[in-house]
């Protein structure tokens, strides 16, 4: 599991995570029953709290993306592909209707905010 912690980047160190680990188990680079690091190892290994990486499982465990095995630490849940497929889409919605509103907000048309779209899925 590969995860990449940017200190100036606008979203929180958690969410950072947890995207990063939901992207890996959707892209199936982390997969179904897979073993993760324990909480104090992550912790470790990203040089940030314990604290930090409790809250990141405790929210991919809410989110079923990931379950606890008491005395043996967490896995990756079994897919159930449509949840997960509607919670990503749901995000995706979210993050569209934000770009979309700050695209308006600066004075982009909407021919700009679309083209500015296809630009970053060529990337």
């Amino acid at each position: 599991m590969k995860i990449i912690v940017k200190n100036k980047s606008e979203l929180p160190i958690y969410e950072q995570i947890e995207e990063q680990i939901k992207a890996q188990i959707l892209d199936g680079t982390i997969t179904e029953d897979e073993q993760l690091p324990s909480i104090r190892q992550l912790a470790k290994d990203l040089k940030i709290s314990v604290i930090t990486t409790t809250r990141v499982y405790n929210d991919l465990s809410d989110e079923g993306f990931i379950i606890s095995v008491a005395g043996k630490g967490y896995f990756v849940a079994p897919r159930n592909n449509e949840l997960l497929r509607e919670r990503m889409l749901c995000e995706m919605e979210e993050g569209l209707e934000k770009a979309v509103s700050s695209g308006r907000n600066a004075g982009l048309s909407d021919e700009q905010i679309m083209a500015a779209l296809k630009q970053f899925l060529e990337d």
